[in-house]
């Protein structure tokens, strides 16, 4: 007499309505919110963008031409200045060593420079025999990022060109009786020249390395502290450990939420020394990425990825079983789109501004991008991103045994897996 109980079939489980619900539900709304939250953040960049932080140099020092009040450079810099029906640059008036300061702590995404001989160059053009255009100088800064520099360089171009065309016509206006070659070059008078305002390495990915290096920080942090919490659950009798057609349970160790949770947390900071050192390992020693302050961005890195894993830790000792879900929106999902790392802050939907105050990944981009492309300035970042993280990872740390305790004072037990 056989007493085993007979086994379920896929083809009659299939037909259970109450088997659907939860999956079709759970995966059709993951599916909408990343399509939502992923596309949303990259997909309209010039639309959304507004006040882009870009410097203003004028250095002509010329005296003003004949009937007029100020020289040229004068009048277009206050021109592009008071042009308030463009609202995509915050254009913001330096000389020429507070732009480059400015570009060196990545305060500004690019620069334009007026010339300290611009009035006199754009005067000359009206004598005879005048071959030579005036040059406006736009500097970008791909430490900002490809997109970023981009889209400086394509506002200060045009701006530089509205000017050229004003001055343009000015001086074909003055000058009736030019041949038409000289017409030609009076009409648009000035030539823009594009440089690097502040280089980056040639193994930097075009400034992109910076997020690339956050996300495997990021990631390092996620995966490992979801792996550590599986492994310890696993470990104490509290999960199935199931490789293939192997199935083992282990004894159940008698052990309090709060318990678990600070042998999770206490591995994490272990094994993420490990993560770290191979994470950097890859990137500077063997793919040869430009990295300068190597100690510090050790540290950096280290404190970084684990203030993500002791906020998995928390996040999943709060919410259980969802807790991977969760942080991922915390960490990944919410956090790629609102970093600022791929696509300037200023050119993204308010939604995600609001969300870099907080997202972790914006924070601990701006760390790892002052520390590769500026030179680990406090001021490019790198104080604000310290502060952060480490502001991230006390809340995460309280905010988890917070949870655990309370659970655990109100008798809120693990159970052991049981069969059906």
């Amino acid at each position: 007499m056989n007493d085993a109980a007979p086994q379920a079939r896929a083809s009659a489980l299939l037909r259970n309505p109450k088997l659907w619900v939860v999956p079709t539900v759970l995966s059709g709304l993951l599916a909408l919110l990343l399509s939502l939250l992923y596309m949303g953040g990259i997909v309209n960049p010039q639309g959304d963008l507004k006040d882009l932080p870009i410097a203003l140099v004028n250095s002509d020092t010329g005296q003003p031409l004949p009937g007029q009040k100020q020289n040229l450079g004068t009048q277009v810099a206050g021109a592009i200045m008071s042009d308030t029906s463009y609202d995509k640059a915050d254009w913001r008036r330096l000389t020429r060593t507070q732009a480059q300061d400015e570009l060196d702590s990545g305060k500004v995404y690019g620069a334009l420079v007026i010339p300290t001989d611009f009035t006199a160059s754009v005067g000359a053009l009206t004598t005879t025999g005048a071959t030579v255009r005036p040059t406006m100088t736009v500097l970008t800064n791909p430490g900002k990022g490809s997109l970023g520099s981009s889209l400086a360089g394509q506002i200060t171009t045009a701006a530089a060109r509205q000017a050229s065309q004003t001055i343009g016509k000015e001086l074909t206006a003055a000058a009736p009786r030019a041949n038409a070659t000289q017409k030609l070059l009076l009409a648009d008078p000035v030539t823009v020249a594009t440089e690097v305002g502040h280089p980056v390495g040639r193994h930097s990915g075009l400034g992109l390395t910076a997020f690339y290096y956050t996300l495997l920080l990021v990631l390092a942090g996620f995966m490992g502290g979801n792996i550590v919490s599986n492994g310890v659950d696993t470990a104490l009798g509290y999960a199935d450990n199931e490789i293939g057609p192997w199935h083992t349970r282990l004894p159940t160790v008698p052990i309090s939420r709060t318990q678990t949770l600070l042998l999770k947390m206490a591995m994490t900071a272990g094994i993420t020394l490990l993560t770290v050192s191979l994470v950097m390992l890859a990137c500077v020693t063997f793919l040869n990425m430009d990295a300068t302050h190597l100690p510090l961005l050790w540290i950096y890195s280290y404190c970084a990825s684990l203030a993500v894993g002791l906020g998995v830790q928390a996040i999943n000792a709060a919410f259980g079983g969802i807790g991977q879900l969760v942080s991922m929106f915390v960490f990944i999902v919410l956090g790629l789109p609102s970093s600022g790392a791929t696509v300037p802050l200023q050119a993204v939907p308010d939604f995600y501004r609001f969300l870099s105050h907080f997202e972790p990944m914006r924070q601990l981009s701006d760390g790892v991008r002052a520390i590769l492309y500026f030179d680990a300035r406090g001021d490019a970042g790198l104080t604000r991103a310290w502060t952060m993280t480490a502001i991230g990872a006390v809340l995460g740390v309280l905010f988890g045994f917070a949870m655990t305790v309370y659970y655990d004072r109100k008798g809120h037990k693990r159970l052991t897996p049981q069969p059906a």
